[in-house]
């Protein structure tokens, strides 16, 4: 039973490791689509050098998953050889115990000898016991026979399924091999952008202020489009509750109902786009040596001509238009705020009711870096929240 209850463990975790190596390698097939040949000799981007970055992160994370994979293979060889000795020993004493009662059978001289050790019963009662001896006798033997049998088939089928965990290890052994192959090339191809990049550093500050400036407007943007909307909702919360303190603010009862419902929402969200791959993440990092970017909210690369979708339920707040950031679109749930930043053509109007799923514009394509993105941001009234958290796990 033990045996039985490791294995079904063993395959939870080999296909935990599988579907999430599935997922990976789908999100380097998108990193792969949204990245221009660098050795094409066009013009670097620092949006490819990130580009470049997350893709040797997917695939370090890729190798170390087929690391775990082979090692847990390894681990059912080393438990499937264990169990071949175990069954092994056991078909050897049970062989024994058959040969002995085969002797014992022998000595009894067939069915003659049989019935005469019945008759030379003192009396009927021991008779009786005598040939319920003989009958369990010959019931146990039948029994081991049938044993040994079955052991031998269930080593058979061990041996089997041991062939067939050598043979998946050896596969993912070249497999993971080839990962590696890639990955070097991959760190050849970003080390190669990197001197580019380093070869052009003022044009490249200059581009970043650019960034900085449009991304410092969009959050001085979405802190008064918040502030309008809280003072908006304390005005209507004090007009339904007299005795409310004025100072507080209150929401009303269908924007909390909103809140509640989105924020159980969290890790399910579904993705603003129909495929993509977020290459620009939440927070402080640092692409390459001297250069440190804040991101509030996350970057997806995706298709050209993909189209922004809420993410959740909720009313057009704002719709504005930022250099450097196109269309920027605001929806309000409750307390919580969905940013949707680098639209061409936006489909929405001020104070419409949007659906989870609902199309709100068209994304930008930048020629510059050959790649068609959209920024996302979530808030709960002025603290930035990391949306990785909120949407549901590819």
């Amino acid at each position: 039973m033990v045996g039985f209850t490791t294995t079904l463990y063993a395959q939870k975790d080999r296909k935990e490791l599988e579907d999430k190596k599935k997922k990976l390698m789908e999100e380097m097939a998108e990193l792969n689509k949204s990245l221009k040949d660098v050795s094409n000799g066009k013009e670097i981007t620092l949006n490819e050098l990130i580009t470049l970055n997350k893709r040797i992160s997917v695939r370090e994370e890729i190798i170390a998953t087929m690391n775990s994979e082979v090692e847990l293979l390894q681990d059912q060889i080393g438990a499937g050889n264990d169990s071949i000795g175990v069954m092994g020993g056991r078909l050897d004493v049970l062989k024994k115990e058959y040969a002995r009662m085969i002797y014992e059978d022998y000595k009894l001289q067939g069915s003659y000898n049989k019935l005469m050790f019945v008759f030379a019963a003192k009396d009927f009662e021991q008779a009786m016991m005598r040939m319920r001896y003989l009958e369990e006798y010959e019931q146990y033997e039948h029994r081991q026979a049938t044993l040994i049998d079955s052991t031998r088939k269930d080593i058979n089928e061990q041996v089997i399924r041991l062939q067939k965990r050598k043979e998946e290890k050896q596969d993912l052994l070249a497999n993971e091999e080839e990962q590696k192959q890639e990955l070097t090339k991959e760190k050849d191809e970003q080390q190669k952008a990197l001197v580019k990049l380093q070869g052009k550093e003022k044009e490249l500050k200059k581009q970043l202020a650019i960034k900085q400036k449009a991304a410092k407007k969009l959050d001085e943007a979405i802190h008064k489009v918040i502030e309008d909307e809280m003072k908006k909702e304390k005005e209507k919360a004090n007009a339904n509750n007299k005795n409310a303190n004025k100072s507080e603010i209150t929401l009303t009862p269908e924007a909390k109902a909103l809140s509640k419902n989105f924020e159980g929402n969290k890790g399910s969200l579904p993705w603003p786009v129909a495929e993509g791959s977020v290459y620009k993440h939440f927070g402080t990092y640092s692409p390459m040596e001297g250069v440190t970017l804040t991101n509030n909210g996350i970057d997806i690369a995706t298709t050209q001509s993909a189209v922004a979708r809420a993410v959740f339920q909720g009313k057009v707040t704002a719709i504005t238009s930022i250099p450097g950031l196109g269309q920027v679109v605001i929806v309000k749930h409750g307390e919580y705020f969905t940013v949707y930043a680098d639209l061409k053509e936006v489909f929405v109007k001020v104070g419409d009711e949007v659906a989870i799923k609902k199309t709100i514009g068209t994304i930008l394509f930048n020629s510059d870096d050959g790649k068609t993105d959209l920024h996302l941001e979530i808030w709960k009234n002025s603290d930035k929240l990391n949306p990785e958290d909120w949407l549901i796990k590819k």
